[in-house]
Parts: C-alpha cells; sequence; structure tokens
C-alpha cells in the first residue's frame, strides 16, 4: 500500500540539569565544587534512506520523541548527551511545518538530510561558577526545554519516466512488460488505485544491460475535469512531478469508441490546469495495443493518420506482444542521456 502523506509531531531531548556538589576528599582538607553539567538533548533529523518508497511507518505513529540528556553529577561528573532520534523517510519527501504551510525541506536525494527539532543544551554545574571570589557557588542552570515541532510529510515518486493517459490506456500493462512490477490489470477504468513504480532495464544484444535502466511511475489514468477532483489521477500527479520525461499513452483504438486524438489533448489540458510546470515537462508519445486492429493495412493507416494530425512522432506499441516496445524504451533513453 502507497501512503504519500502523513503528519507527525516531533520533539526533541531536553538538556539535563546542572548539579550542586561539593569535592570531600580524604587528603584535600579544602574541597570546592564538584558539580558537573547536564548532558545535551537530542536532536530530530529527517533523512532520505534508499530503498524506502512509501511513509507507511507514519501510518501508525505520530509521536516521535527524542532522548533527553542526563542531568550532571558529583565530582564533575559530565551528563550523558541523547543519541540523536534520525527518521527515516524515502527520498523525494517534502518536509512542511503543519502550522504555517511553509516547506521546510525537499529530500529529493538519498543521504539528504534535515535538523527538525534541536535538543536543547544542558545546564551548568556550580563547578562552572566557580570564581576567585565565589569559591563556594551553591547555583546551578536548568537544561534548556524541549523543542516541538508538527510536520506534513508529502511524498513524490523518484522517477525517470512517468506513465499517463486515460484509464486503461495500457499503463499498467507497459509496465508489468518492461519490470517486475505487478499492478493490478483488468478491463475496466481505473484498476490502478495507487501509483507504482518499476524499473526497466534495456537490452544489449539480447541481454539485459543493468547500466541502462529506468524508473517508471505509473499512475491512475486522469479523465476530462480530472483538476476540480474527478476520478483518481489528479490525486496522484504529484508523483509524476518530480519526473525528467513523460511518456503519454494512447489507445489507437479505444474501446470505448473515442477519438484518440481528443484523448490526448484532454489530457494535456488537465495537466495545464494542474500545474504548467508539469505540462511543459517533454513528452513520448505511445500508441497502445496496435494488436487489436489485425488488419495490417488498417493499423498502418490508423497510425499514419495520428501521427499526421499530431505533427510529431509517435511509437506504435503493443505491451501484449512485446511489439515496439524496445524502440520505445530506446528513444526515452536517448531522450534522457543525449549524446
Amino acid at each position: 500500500m502507497l501512503i504519500d502523506s502523513a503528519t507527525i509531531l516531533v520533539k526533541s531531548g531536553r538538556g539535563g540539569d546542572g548539579h550542586v556538589s561539593f569535592a570531600r576528599y580524604k587528603y584535600i582538607p579544602k574541597g570546592g565544587p564538584s558539580g558537573g553539567d547536564g548532558g545535551d538533548g537530542a536532536d530530530v533529523i529527517l533523512r532520505a534512506v534508499p530503498n524506502l518508497d512509501t511513509l507507511l511507518d507514519f501510518a501508525g505513529k505520530h509521536h516521535w520523541d527524542a532522548p533527553h540528556g542526563d542531568p550532571g553529577g558529583k565530582k564533575q561528573k559530565h551528563g550523558g548527551n541523547g543519541e540523536h532520534l534520525i527518521i527515516q523517510v524515502p527520498p523525494g519527501t517534502l518536509v512542511y511545518d503543519d502550522t504555517n504551510g511553509e516547506l521546510i525541506a525537499d529530500l529529493d536525494a538519498p543521504g539528504k538530510e534535515i535538523l527538525v527539532a534541536k535538543g536543547g543544551r544542558g545546564g551548568f554545574g556550580n563547578e562552572h561558577y566557580a570564581t576567585s571570589t565565589n569559591q563556594a557557588p551553591r547555583v546551578s542552570t536548568p537544561g534548556e526545554p524541549s523543542v516541538e515541532r508538527r510536520l506534513r510529510l508529502e511524498l513524490k515518486l523518484m522517477a525517470d519516466l512517468g506513465l499517463l493517459g486515460k484509464p486503461n490506456a495500457g499503463k499498467s500493462t507497459l509496465l508489468s512488460r518492461v519490470s517486475r512490477a505487478r499492478p493490478k490489470i483488468a478491463d475496466y477504468p481505473f484498476t490502478t488505485l495507487e501509483p507504482n513504480l518499476g524499473i526497466a532495464e534495456l537490452t544489449s544484444s539480447s541481454v539485459r544491460d543493468a547500466s541502462r535502466r529506468l524508473v517508471m511511475a505509473d499512475i491512475p489514468g486522469l479523465i476530462e475535469g480530472a483538476h476540480t477532483g474527478a476520478g483518481l489521477g489528479i490525486q496522484f500527479l504529484r508523483h509524476i512531478e518530480r519526473t525528467r520525461l513523460l511518456v503519454h499513452l494512447i489507445e489507437v483504438q479505444p474501446a470505448d469508441g473515442s477519438d484518440p486524438l481528443e484523448n490526448f489533448r484532454v489530457i494535456n489540458a488537465e495537466l495545464a490546469a494542474y500545474s504548467v510546470e508539469l505540462a511543459a515537462k517533454p513528452q513520448i508519445i505511445a500508441l497502445t495495443k496496435i494488436d487489436l486492429i489485425p488488419d495490417e493495412d488498417e493499423r498502418r493507416e490508423a497510425i499514419e493518420h495520428i501521427t499526421r494530425e499530431l505533427g510529431r512522432p509517435v511509437f506504435p506499441i503493443s505491451s501484449a506482444t512485446g511489439a515496439g516496445v524496445r524502440e520505445l524504451l530506446e528513444a526515452c533513453w536517448r531522450a534522457l542521456h543525449p549524446a
């Protein structure tokens, strides 16, 4: 299950209190102040780590508290510092301050981290206040308090390619054909209820080449009016905002009798209504399900008509038979890695 948003309350550690005590040593007739300082409270840090692709860990746990610092002790003993609390999140996580909506950090790469709540500094023991004129201070300071913050986490999946199109355009079938992802596939609209990620390894001399990988994100299909809340896909469009390239899938002969060219325009209109930046991303167009037109001449005429009307190259494919899929992936690779 993909959980792509969560609200959590984080709390750093409180600083340990300073201690008041005086040394009493057998061979030192005049002891002095020996109260140690308190330890520092732990910080709360959010860190993006690989191999995480959901915020599921936060679905049932909303409070994240870091350890406090230990108080100082006798004989100048310094209190132990609290161990920092490192909260692991998937790469692509946006961190917002939930009280004012401010974006704190964009953890868009593994290893990136952000300090979200600083631990309190430990208080001073009385040895800290000893002077030539005040050799027996009986004062110490408490540790600094904890810091609490309410954070909103939003996940945008990290992918090279974003697959988009109307419901049943063949996005999930293509993803399952070229990767190990196994999204649900059926012949009714909105089979895909949440985004899916897959990794396609391009072939070289009929051998899979692990050095040439494409991470693909498939989102639920879009329909007209999606930007106003119709359908499912609009709530997941943020997952392809980070992609460098969009693969727009169009059924060459839609089963519902709709016009493939109009379907193409509708989807792009919804993208523009949602985000100008997303609509401006480069697109590669794939005509899907060409195997459903058995007559070769009819199939060629349909492909030529759509190509002519769009005025741009298209890639006819059949995910069922594999026809044209390799050519499509190679074109995507070239677009992402120009010579």
